[in-house]
């Protein structure tokens, strides 16, 4: 979908439009030379994926193993937690994290996953790599 200003008149003060671009005040720029974000982006493009079995739709678990995994994120600098996914059911889910590196990025976490006892048999996927090339994997299960 293009741009066009038009489509972004944000006021008109005595006859004189003020037009808001998408990209921000520095949008064409911007769009040649990319963005502050799209450089932290590329940064962080390795991840760890912790796949793991609930069996309950009672999520307050889940909430404080998301607490305690972006404390060791943020403690460690290794990057940054993203979000999790649930099953409706509650029989499964997802926690997705990303940063520089993911062996780092595991080490950070490795303490607070392995407490934890839902994380038993988890399978935990370290992505060294951005998710639309087909970069290298390294996956670790769990015990049981």
């Amino acid at each position: 979908m293009a741009w066009h200003p038009q489509d972004h008149v944000v006021e008109s003060i005595m006859g004189v439009e003020t037009i808001a671009d998408p990209r921000g005040p520095m949008g064409f720029l911007s769009k040649l030379f990319g963005t502050k974000k799209d450089t932290e982006t590329q940064a962080e493009e390795h991840a760890v994926i912790i796949h793991f079995l609930y069996g309950s739709t009672f999520l307050q678990h889940v909430y404080a193993m998301e607490d305690l995994l972006r404390i060791a994120i943020d403690d460690a600098g290794a990057g940054h937690y993203d979000s999790y996914e649930v099953a409706k059911d509650g029989s499964d889910g997802f926690f997705y994290m990303y940063g520089p590196d993911a062996e780092t990025l595991y080490r950070a976490i490795e303490p607070v996953v392995t407490a934890c006892s839902f994380m038993r048999g988890a399978t935990v996927t370290l992505r060294f790599g951005s998710s639309k090339l087909r970069s290298p994997k390294r996956v670790i299960q769990l015990p049981s």
